[in-house]
């Protein structure tokens, strides 16, 4: 994070932190894990929202806030920063695989701080793999919204394990997920799309979002303009193909 000359604040520049497009998310991980949710220290990422110790103590047993909020493969941060002023009060994080791409979000979201005071408090990011650590983040039932724009195809299809949406991945996501939560998947892939949907309509705790909900909800927008893909695909002038399903309750009967 640097200053410009007349003072403020320079967000920091992309290629600077450029790093290869998708890495394997099956290697071995080289970066602190948590044991459990509990583990995870956000004061850190969101020191507005946890004041010091004495503030604690004068607020008595009243909980902090959590994270409400996972964008998935996040890359270089556009959804968090469009999410963050829609959703205030919303704690939310990115999670990102390349350390390059997450020392880039992290330096963004102190710039947008720095700048524009009181606001972008409720953003931040932590490099880590998902697709393996899920649960050693978010308690069950935590997560109302979860995103996942773009993702690595995988073309191959002895490949398609990385994919980060799959049956056996949608179990640990349902189970971090409330009732009601929901699961955001865009991507310019057809055969992706098709294979996300598809995952997703077989999997007996999510169902799709119907369409007139869908053309209210403000977040759907921003699915193909925040992120630098979707701009990309805009500019090219390519189709998108989305799937947005609602966690329900399993039906027993």
């Amino acid at each position: 994070m640097s200053k410009s000359s007349n003072g403020s604040t320079r967000l920091p520049r992309k290629r600077f932190y450029r790093a290869r497009a998708h890495s394997n998310p099956l290697s071995d991980s080289h970066f602190p894990i948590p044991i459990s949710p509990s583990d995870v220290d956000y004061s850190h990422h969101f020191p507005h929202f946890f004041p010091s110790e004495e503030c604690d103590h004068e607020n008595g047993d009243k909980q902090p806030k959590k994270v409400r909020f996972a964008d998935i493969g996040c890359g270089f941060g556009g959804l968090l920063v469009s999410l963050s002023p829609l959703f205030p009060d919303t704690l939310m994080i990115g999670m990102e695989l390349r350390d390059k791409v997450t020392e880039y979000v992290k330096e963004r979201i102190l710039a947008l701080r720095a700048s524009n005071p009181g606001q972008y408090e409720n953003i931040s990011v932590v490099r880590t793999n998902s697709m393996k650590y899920i649960p050693n983040y978010f308690e069950k039932a935590q997560l109302s919204k979860m995103f996942f724009l773009f993702p690595d195809p995988h073309f191959k299809e002895k490949n398609h394990r990385r994919r980060v949406i799959s049956i056996q991945l949608l179990d640990e996501y349902a189970y971090v997920m409330e009732i009601g939560g929901i699961i955001y998947t865009i991507t310019d892939v057809e055969e992706l799309g098709e294979w996300m949907r598809s995952c997703l309509e077989d999997h007996p705790l999510f169902e799709a979002v119907p369409v007139e909900e869908l053309e209210a909800d403000p977040v759907v927008k921003l699915l193909t303009s925040a992120t630098e893909e979707g701009k990309k695909v805009a500019r090219n002038e390519g189709e998108t193909f989305r799937a947005v399903y609602r966690r329900i309750m399993l039906n027993e009967d």
